[in-house]
């Protein structure tokens, strides 16, 4: 008996809280996904970091010995130099000093990676002045952004999204749901193929040492906004028309930014979605003052329910027609 009690407790207690409960299961997965990423890093890139290390190890080892009257101190503290320059965009390579990182152009595409937070880090501000501004354009640029780009999602959801399933769904009588997630596959697959594919192709083109997996890669992590820096485009020594090229990929990268943020609105409208949500985030709760209200308002119902009588529950005409009889008796002037 008493085991009985205390597993119907334990399956009430569950039940009661279940969205405590798939919360607690949330937390643990994302923990367990960021460990799965460590070790899938970890192990696919150390190799690589080891031999790139011993590479540069032995190139420095046969420059020193090819240049006995350069001290390893004075070519650590030139190397050191030379990366803290490249850190901030600055190369002190030939072929590169032509190209400058502060031109209108390469600041105009500067600016719409932080007004992104896409950030790549090729280049950084190098002056106090310059970081000051930064963090003050940042302040009000990037709630001017997501504003900015709401009001366009919303606008571009009706025609893209709301629309067409409602068209579709009156149309030919279909499932709502099921034509939602039909479209929200098509638009995906439209939006891949315009923002990532297409483009990926163009860049491997454009650019000499991009093959098209490492064109798509950029592609995905500038529209991301995860933007490693590790890889840029228009940053050749011989790039033709470059300042065009740097408004065309601005004007890419902000295109690609909505295009990514109406697939993800059309795919979080979806009833699957939205049940899926509901497993883990916490039930709105009444304010006190509505439920108060809601409450006194059924009660003063229920009350006149009870008080009314059967008669008075009958509507009473507004004009009184008087009944018409015969002269001669009770009996109706109409048989």
């Amino acid at each position: 008996m008493l085991p009985s009690l205390t597993s119907n407790s334990c399956v009430r207690l569950i039940q009661s809280n279940k969205s405590a409960w798939y919360f607690l299961f949330l937390v643990l997965g994302y923990v367990l996904y960021l460990l799965f990423g460590a070790v899938v890093f970890s192990s696919v890139e150390l190799p690589y970091e080891d031999v790139l290390r011993q590479e540069l190890r032995n190139i420095k080892r046969q420059f020193l010995q090819e240049n006995e009257c350069l001290s390893e101190k004075r070519l650590e503290l030139f190397l050191a130099k030379a990366l803290d320059a490249s850190n901030y965009g600055v190369s002190i390579l030939n072929n590169a000093s032509a190209n400058w990182n502060w031109d209108f152009t390469s600041s105009l595409f500067f600016a719409s990676t932080v007004l992104s937070t896409t950030g790549y880090g090729h280049t950084a501000p190098l002056s106090d002045g310059g970081k000051a501004f930064c963090i003050i354009y940042s302040v009000i640029g990037i709630p001017f952004t997501l504003l900015f780009l709401t009001a366009v999602v919303q606008r571009i959801m009706v025609f893209s999204t709301r629309r067409p399933i409602m068209y579709v769904h009156t149309r030919w009588g279909l499932s709502k749901p099921l034509v939602a997630l039909v479209h929200a596959n098509l638009l995906a697959i439209v939006a891949v193929s315009c923002f990532f594919l297409i483009p990926a192709a163009i860049f491997s083109a454009l650019e000499k040492d991009w093959n098209f997996l490492e064109s798509f890669y950029f592609c995905f992590i500038s529209l991301s906004t995860i933007g490693l820096g590790d890889y840029v485009p228009g940053e050749a020594f011989d790039q033709r028309f470059r300042e065009v090229y740097k408004l065309g990929i601005t004007v890419y990268l902000l295109l690609g930014l909505i295009a990514m943020l109406v697939v993800l609105e059309t795919f979080c409208e979806l009833q699957q979605l939205k049940q899926l949500r509901k497993m883990f985030y916490l039930k709105k709760e009444k304010p006190q003052d509505q439920q108060a209200i809601m409450e006194h308002d059924h009660l003063a119902f229920s009350s006149v329910d009870h008080t009314m009588s059967p008669q008075e529950e009958k509507t009473e005409p507004f004009v009184d027609v008087p009944v018409l009889t015969s002269p001669g008796g009770d009996d109706p002037m109409i048989r």
